[in-house]
């Protein structure tokens, strides 16, 4: 990574906010606006649409596309986000992979807390295999918030007796409500994104009093994870969320599951979505489109 490259990412998340507590419609537009800046590839077509009763946004590649369906869950800490602020993400996959997605706009809290995430993703899965589709050929994947719902959605899948996917790809998930990982501490100086307090009120607005300890909510340290797909977690090292996603890795494969813990060095939290602007970004993205690519070559 050039110091360049990240002294400027470091300092463009280090921006000044504004003093005092945020209401939730402000923290949804500083999100947007900062999302609106990101590269997206010119080699993509979207399409408004609906999935499972939610709506949803259809990412497609330019070319003929390959078999299979990428099933995409946007970050924001459950409370803000869209399909729209995830597209850098989205449209990288499916322009690297030439799979197309789905990013589904599921329900935000504060206004829809636990578990309606969660029932959304579910019910997007769900119609997918309604339509006939191969859970062969389906990928989950997602970014922070939306890294941990591609992950609890396997559990939601396995609960209600439903085949799981080919794959599951989680971007610096959040994975762990009760935030008892070391990185909280080990990490506060180093990510220029994320004070406790920040998660803390996020968090308190997507669980709305019920207990994180437990699976669908802190899988990296709640879950039984026996036969999860494969998984490839990538994260940044400059991350609060670190342990997130380490324990979450060490959890899969004590459970016997194939993961990938993919880790990048002085690197901000889903710093994925900086492709075309930092060199580590574009190389993350190749690596998952790799995996994803040969998670669905498996399946044929």
């Amino acid at each position: 990574m050039s110091r360049e490259q990240r002294a400027r990412i470091d300092a463009l998340l280090r921006q000044p906010r504004p003093e005092g507590p945020r209401t939730v419609g402000q923290i949804r537009a500083g999100f947007e606006a900062l999302m609106a800046g990101m590269i997206v590839p010119d080699t993509i077509r979207t399409t408004e649409t609906t999935l499972g009763g939610r709506p949803a946004l259809r990412v497609e590649p330019e070319g003929p596309p390959r078999a299979g369906t990428i099933l995409y869950f946007h970050g924001g800490g459950w409370v803000y986000g869209s399909p729209r602020t995830a597209l850098s993400l989205t449209g990288n996959l499916v322009a690297r992979t030439a799979v197309g997605a789905y990013s589904l706009d599921y329900r935000l809290a504060p206004e829809h807390p636990f578990p309606a995430a969660i029932e959304d993703t579910l019910s997007a899965y769900r119609a997918l295999l309604d339509r006939g589709e191969d859970p062969a050929s389906i990928v989950l994947a997602g970014d922070s918030a939306g890294g941990g719902l591609a992950v609890t959605l396997c559990l939601a899948a396995r609960d209600a007796g439903l085949p799981l996917p080919a794959a599951v790809l989680a971007l610096s998930p959040g994975a762990d409500a009760t935030r008892t990982g070391d990185s909280m501490v080990t990490k506060s100086d180093a990510d220029p994104i994320f004070t406790r307090a920040d998660l803390d009120r996020t968090g308190a607005m997507y669980l709305a009093g019920a207990d994180p300890h437990q699976p669908l909510l802190s899988p990296a340290v709640c879950a039984d994870l026996t036969g999860f797909p494969p998984m490839l977690i990538q994260v940044g090292a400059n991350e609060v969320l670190l342990d997130d996603s380490t324990r979450l890795a060490a959890r899969a494969a004590a459970a016997g599951v194939d993961v990938v813990l993919d880790v990048t060095a002085d690197a901000p939290h889903v710093f994925q979505a900086f492709a075309g602007v930092l060199d580590e970004a574009d190389e993350a993205l190749d690596r998952a489109a790799l995996f994803l690519t040969q998670r669905l070559r498996h399946a044929v």
